[in-house]
């Protein structure tokens, strides 16, 4: 388990950027689980919407990266680097994500060539999707 002080060893992102909490478990080069708990004071929420706070889809989709940020920038050849977006494919919404939600991020990576990857991603909610698609990668 990684928490808050060791992901940022692996990835670049910082407060109140960083979208992921913990990691439960990663292999580097080849995919990882993280959780994101959406608290009710997130920044994002004063104005997504009044009154009736929604997590935005690309804030989701940001977490879904930065889950597989850490499995492919742990490998040693990537230490130091960043990963930027090359792509988001197939991306679909299936469930609101609300403040007391915890997110499961999980990112597989199927495919790598050179410094292009792509990775399944898929967000859950007590067992439910919240969003999933394929996130392509460019490791810089």
């Amino acid at each position: 388990m990684l928490d808050k002080e060791e992901i940022k060893k692996i990835i670049p992102q910082r407060e109140p950027f960083l979208m992921i909490d913990k990691v439960e478990e990663y292999t580097p080069g080849e995919g990882a689980v993280a959780y994101k708990e959406v608290r009710e004071d997130e920044y994002y929420f004063k104005g997504h919407f009044p009154g009736n706070p929604i997590m935005p889809g690309v804030l989701i989709v940001e977490s879904l990266a930065q889950t597989g940020a850490v499995a492919i920038l742990s490998m040693e050849e990537n230490k130091g680097r960043n990963a930027l977006f090359g792509g988001i494919d197939k991306m679909r919404f299936k469930k609101q994500v609300v403040p007391g939600d915890v997110l499961k991020l999980e990112v597989k990576i199927i495919k790598k060539k050179g410094p292009i990857g792509i990775g399944e991603a898929i967000a859950t909610v007590d067992g439910k999707v919240a969003a999933k698609g394929e996130l392509t990668f460019a490791v810089v």
